[in-house]
């Protein structure tokens, strides 16, 4: 008489570790979709104005370095034709780009340009391999929960609990963490 209990006990608990272990896979594949939709969010954010703060300390950079340029040749010509005139402007010209020069040097003591282009790609790797490792984690997880249901005894015990086979990441994704627009899923473009 209490064989027959036993195995109900037995059974029933196998079914519920079996629909527990479905669930939190289920959970878990709806987790790395907004884990993704995460990422697409940081990148659609932050990889712009990284690449604008860059666009704009380089247009400064250039203009120093342009302004050093010229100021260069006018002493060259100034020395060539050793002209009172040209020199004067020369040294004009030498000592207004020093003034300014100074001011930045002043309040920024090295040129960073190089140092924000190098942040800026680390930054785009950084988001690259999130992305990459956020989409690998979500295929994994779908793996394993389409293995659970189409597998014995998952292909009959999964459809009367109502799981179906997960289709992975479709995006543009829509959820009430995360809204995730189309715009957002595409890689941006760096252009200087």
């Amino acid at each position: 008489m209490m064989i027959i209990p036993a195995i109900i006990l037995v059974v029933v608990i196998y079914l519920v570790g079996f629909y527990n272990s479905l669930k939190t896979s289920q959970v878990r594949i709806e987790a790395a979709i907004q884990e993704i939709g995460n990422q697409l969010k940081r990148q659609a954010g932050l990889i712009p104005n990284l690449l604008e703060s860059v666009k704009g300390y380089l247009k400064h950079e250039k203009s120093i370095f342009e302004e050093l340029t010229s100021a260069r040749k006018l002493i060259d010509q100034a020395v060539k034709t050793n002209d009172p005139k040209s020199l004067d402007k020369a040294q004009d010209s030498v000592s207004q780009i020093l003034k300014s020069l100074n001011v930045i040097v002043e309040s920024n003591p090295e040129i960073k340009a190089s140092g924000l282009v190098e942040n800026l790609m680390n930054e785009l790797r950084d988001t690259a391999d999130k992305l990459m490792y956020s989409r690998r984690t979500l295929i994994d997880l779908s793996a394993d929960f389409n293995i659970k249901i189409s597998t014995v005894p998952g292909i009959w015990l999964a459809p009367s609990f109502g799981f179906k086979a997960q289709g992975g990441l479709k995006t543009p994704n829509t959820a009430e963490i995360t809204t995730v627009t189309e715009a957002e899923t595409k890689s941006p473009e760096v252009k200087f």
